[in-house]
């Protein structure tokens, strides 16, 4: 049993296809099938189910190459330990983060990462919760950027910092008279939400339980959706604007937009208002604690964050 024939089968698990593997592992596709096949006979049992058309893996071989991302993880530990005073800050780190944390953190946490750590460039990626758990647990990401609850066998989290929601709507609409909005005052407002998929919407709807009331009412009585989706943030944004209705956005959203107060305003909620906590997440065995330290400093100076930390007080007051 060789490293070289353990990152071929966890390679192969992630493929599901002996060409794409043999083309991530640079070598060719009869030297990876061979490969795969030794260590198979080694063992003494088939890791992968094989058809025409399909690859799969059996239920022995999802632990044993689980077991193998561990054994190549810690092959990274060693080779750290090896080389003693190596810069764990001079090589690209991938950072992945959810679609609606990406772009309002990363504008300002790319340049406080470039002055902390300047070479130590950032490989980043936005994605679904569930796409990025998967990539982080396959060491296709170092780190990712979730909202709290995250739970994943042998990966750390560290609160990186609570972001209050607050409600955006026409600058017309009545409910921008308020000083303050309660979910039962949007309840029967035309709702813009994200699509399922998005954290972020599920989010919304268990920390807003009027909405859902309403929505479910609305099923139950076969009246047109209170809902409508957007596929971003962004687009949600100019839907309100457009005065479509009204929706709910993490602060840091909020402060990015660029249109003039006129045409679109921010409200807060009433208490209790909901938030939801940001985080970092990594494998317990990654072997770069240093570039991580890095990136959570680098997170804690960004100014969206120190905006957010702002309005904490009245978030833990109500939570």
């Amino acid at each position: 049993m060789t490293l070289t024939e353990l990152r071929y089968v966890v390679t192969l698990a992630r493929e599901r296809h002996f060409g794409r593997a043999a083309e991530r592992c640079h070598v060719s596709q009869p030297t990876l099938s061979v490969a795969v096949k030794k260590l198979e006979d080694e063992l003494g049992i088939p890791l992968f189910e094989r058809s025409k058309s399909n690859i799969r893996v059996t239920e022995t071989g999802k632990r044993i190459i689980e077991q193998a991302q561990r054994v190549l993880d810690q092959v990274g530990v060693i080779r750290d330990m090896a080389q003693d005073g190596k810069n764990q800050l001079n090589s690209p780190l991938k950072v992945g983060a959810i679609y609606t944390i990406g772009p309002y953190l990363f504008p300002h946490l790319l340049p406080e990462l470039r002055r902390a750590a300047p070479e130590m460039p950032l490989y980043i990626e936005e994605n679904y919760t569930a796409n990025l758990r998967q990539k982080l647990r396959h060491s296709e990401l170092d780190a990712i950027i979730v909202a709290l609850p995250f739970e994943e066998p042998e990966v750390v989290t560290l609160p990186l910092y609570d972001e209050p929601f607050v409600v955006l709507l026409p600058a017309g609409h009545p409910l921008a008279e308020k000083e303050e909005i309660t979910p039962e005052e949007m309840a029967h407002e035309q709702l813009l939400l994200l699509g399922p998929g998005h954290c972020f919407r599920d989010q919304v709807l268990e920390s807003c339980p009027p909405l859902v009331e309403a929505i479910t009412s609305r099923v139950d009585r076969d009246q047109p959706d209170l809902v409508t989706e957007g596929s971003s943030l962004e687009t949600i944004r100019h839907m309100v604007a457009s005065g479509l209705g009204i929706t709910v956005l993490p602060m840091s959203a909020a402060t990015a937009m660029n249109y003039q107060e006129d045409i679109l305003a921010v409200r807060p909620f009433a208490a209790p208002v909901p938030y939801r906590t940001v985080a970092l997440a990594w494998r317990v065995t990654f072997p770069r604690p240093k570039a991580i330290d890095m990136l959570s400093l680098a997170a804690s100076q960004c100014r969206v964050i120190e905006k957010a930390r702002t309005e904490t007080p009245a978030v833990a007051d109500s939570a």
